[in-house]
């Protein structure tokens, strides 16, 4: 899994358990820990870090409009 995300045991566990819940349920498929793995790994290795990105960025737009309406208190 690539290094920077470091997952703990119980979230990677949950993740994969979500994974192949999601099989089951959107495909009708049963896959098992390894696939649901080696899915999570493409996930975080491939696309994580645009998921981070964008919460980057949202949070960066959050703070920008909450430090102009602190601003727009001054006298």
């Amino acid at each position: 899994m690539n290094s920077n995300f470091n997952l703990s045991k119980d979230k990677k566990d949950y993740m994969i358990s979500a994974i192949k819940e999601f099989f089951l349920k959107e495909r009708e498929e049963e896959i098992g820990d390894l696939a649901a793995l080696i899915i999570l790994d493409f996930f975080t290795e491939k696309l994580a870090k645009e998921f981070y990105n964008q919460g980057v960025s949202n949070s960066y737009q959050f703070m920008y409009e909450k430090i102009e309406d602190l601003l727009g208190i001054q006298k």
